[in-house]
């Protein structure tokens, strides 16, 4: 006779082949927030798409910005009605460029050795689908076990900058005990990456012009380039050792207890792969420094210049004094930091170094966020992670990456744990991204097996 767990992997395996249809369809979207591609269809598919599976939605597009979609799946009649777990996702996706590098089309689904590739595979939309095939597993047998809410917004490819207001006014109906969010992958070992916090952004632009239009270059000789100037601004701020020189950057950081770190020295890190999965052409910069790169993920800040405009870049040579050039700049932040303060440093820096000319432009700001390593919650989404995978988990306690999770702390004071469908050659925000059939079926389990243990916390 076959016992629970082998009914619900048999369904859980059966619900998650028979959403990947539906997937393909929503694949097949341009969401791209970045370029207002596509968000109107995108809203209904995804709001249909609740429906359909039982939920009762409501779309708000009250307070500005790419609407924001709100589910509510009740719980069964056996279930636990006082517990809540909210799911975070998001239906806007990265653009695709460079066109040129994909194997396939990214916004056409194609499905080749197990693997599906198309732009939202892994960031964000084979995360929702899984989620709600876990859903359809748990309804056919008898009724969810608690109560279930979706948040899904549609900028969090370009900043989430409208999700505040809507969090803030509409906390009530987001309220839950729990928060599952959005991403999460396998390493190269087929270890599952579990993440308890999220670092922080901010974004910047920074631009100089030295004259009203570009110059013969045979005048350099006495006239000053906006070019060199901004790079010799932006070389004041950080070294060839990599540490950043901004006075005052570093004030605002919460230290991680001992506890914290010691955790974090015991996390697996293969430097091999990671200079293999990039192609890296330089050594890591901890190496130099003589840091522990674990530690560096983890906890400390970054300056990273994005990228840079200026003069001539097309092929072949014109020779020309650019009239203008700008920068765009992104700081990681650890807990404590705000994008405000890195702004007023950054700008007093370049003041105080002969660069008043050059203009700061703070374009976005998210703080960082780290949950309780030690929630129940916590614990219990790598349990169920173990269960489900059959496989080793890695709890970190914060993700490199950046997300809104601050401000569902800050309204909600919820803990929060990041899962997902990804594996170590996703390729998210790159070209030729894709998740593994295999995965996004065990996923759809390990939501399975954490809201049915949910509901008994």
């Amino acid at each position: 006779m076959i016992n629970e767990k082998e009914l619900l992997k048999e369904k859980a395996a059966y619900f998650a082949q028979e959403s990947l249809e539906t997937l393909n369809h929503y694949l097949r979207l341009p969401s791209v927030s970045a370029q207002h591609r596509a968000i109107p269809e995108t809203v209904e598919f995804v709001a249909g798409l609740l429906e359909t599976f039982g939920g009762k939605v409501k779309i708000l597009d009250d307070l500005g910005g790419n609407p924001v979609i709100y589910g509510f799946f009740p719980a069964g009649s056996q279930g636990n009605q006082s517990k809540t777990l909210l799911f975070y996702n998001h239906y806007d996706v990265q653009p695709p460029d460079p066109l040129g590098e994909w194997h396939s089309k990214p916004f056409e689904p194609l499905l080749k050795d197990g693997v599906l590739y198309a732009r939202g595979t892994a960031d964000n939309k084979g995360s929702l689908m899984q989620r709600l095939a876990a859903l359809k597993t748990l309804q056919e047998k008898e009724g969810l076990p608690c109560n279930v809410k979706f948040l899904i917004e549609g900028e969090e490819e370009s900043g989430s900058a409208h999700l505040e207001p809507y969090l803030k006014k509409y906390k009530e109906l987001f309220s839950a005990d729990a928060c599952i969010w959005e991403f999460g992958s396998k390493d190269n070992e087929e270890r599952v990456q579990l993440y308890a916090g999220i670092k922080g952004s901010a974004y910047f632009e920074l631009s100089t012009k030295s004259a009203e239009i570009d110059i013969h270059s045979s005048e350099a000789a006495c006239i000053d380039d906006a070019a060199w100037r901004l790079v010799q601004a932006l070389s004041s701020m950080k070294n060839q050792n990599n540490d950043i020189l901004v006075e005052g950057f570093f004030d605002e950081i919460e230290e991680p207890n001992e506890a914290l770190k010691k955790l974090v020295e015991n996390l697996p890190f293969d430097q091999e792969a990671l200079k293999n999965l990039y192609g890296l052409k330089r050594p890591l910069i901890t190496e130099a420094r003589g840091e522990d790169p674990r530690q560096a993920l983890m906890f400390h800040p970054t300056m990273t210049i994005c990228g840079m405009i200026s003069g001539y870049t097309g092929e072949g040579s014109k020779t020309v004094l650019p009239k203008e050039a700008s920068a765009k700049l992104d700081c990681r932040m650890v807990p404590g930091q705000t994008g405000e303060h890195l702004y007023k440093c950054i700008r007093r820096h370049l003041e105080r170094h002969g660069f008043s000319d050059i203009e700061v432009t703070l374009i976005n700001s998210q703080e960082a966020y780290r949950s309780d390593i030690n929630d129940p919650f916590v614990k219990l989404v790598n349990k169920t992670a173990q269960e489900a995978y059959q496989s080793e988990t890695v709890l970190f306690p914060t993700s490199p990456g950046t997300g809104p999770m601050y401000i569902f702390n800050k309204y909600l004071h919820l803990p929060i744990v990041s899962t997902g469908v990804g594996w170590a050659q996703s390729k998210a925000h790159a070209p030729n991204e894709s998740i593994r059939i295999k995965d996004y079926i065990d996923g759809t389990l390990h939501m399975v097996y954490l809201l049915k243990e949910f509901a008994k916390i």
